[in-house]
């Protein structure tokens, strides 16, 4: 339950602050932040994974290099995201 708990947290953190990168803050609640930082920290952590030499991020979910990941794999959603609803990256 706690592990759930800290991920959500950190989730909603990292989707608040890809949000900002992306300017969509304004347009994003509190759960859509929770969400896209999940799903994008997800995203990241694999696609990170598929990298010949990478590093296996699967160790403290508070690492510096996870939590970078995570913030990229959210941005990038934001900008697929983007790209869909608006035909533009920002």
């Amino acid at each position: 339950m706690f592990d759930l708990l800290l991920a959500a947290i950190s989730g909603g953190i990292i989707g608040w602050l890809a949000s900002l990168v992306m300017n969509r803050d304004a347009a994003m609640g509190v759960m859509a932040n929770v969400v896209v930082g999940c799903l994008g920290s997800a995203l990241g952590r694999a696609a990170l994974g598929l990298v010949p030499g990478g590093v296996r991020l699967d160790g403290d979910p508070f690492d510096w290099r996870v939590l970078l990941a995570g913030l990229a794999g959210a941005v990038l959603l934001l900008a697929a995201a983007n790209l869909i609803q608006r035909g533009r990256l920002r």
